[in-house]
């Protein structure tokens, strides 16, 4: 494995550990966005590995996907998911109705959240 696609997994790694941190302290908001960056930066090292470049400086986990032709093998769960992570960049970012977001992440969507961001790292590894 070439150490570009090693740097992306070890940042989406660090992401997820930072999430289930955030999840343990209660930061709710911050489990969400810790969970997109994670799989932002996994979406990061495939494009790395098959693309064999520099990813687009993009956020967005559709476009990424799409880049890196991986979207056309995710299920459709998975494709829900991704479009579920998507605003929580943002709005995690810059909150326009803060108290109504950290009502939508309890600690059992974040684990959720959690869980399904595992399996779709993982799921993504086991291709590279």
């Amino acid at each position: 494995m070439n150490e570009k696609v090693k740097y992306w997994i070890d940042l989406s790694d660090y992401d997820l550990e930072t999430a289930e941190a955030m999840l343990i302290g209660k930061r709710f908001l911050y489990v969400g966005f810790m969970c997109h960056q994670s799989v932002e930066k996994i979406l990061k090292a495939y494009y790395s590995f098959v693309i064999n470049d520099v990813p687009p400086h993009s956020h967005s986990l559709a476009y990424l996907s799409e880049k890196c032709t991986i979207y056309d093998e995710f299920s459709n769960t998975q494709k829900d998911f991704i479009d579920q992570l998507e605003p929580l960049n943002i709005e995690a970012r810059y909150p326009s109705d803060k108290e109504q977001l950290l009502k939508s992440l309890t600690e059992v969507k974040c684990t959720e959240l959690l869980d399904k961001t595992r399996n779709l790292t993982e799921w993504i590894k086991k291709r590279l």
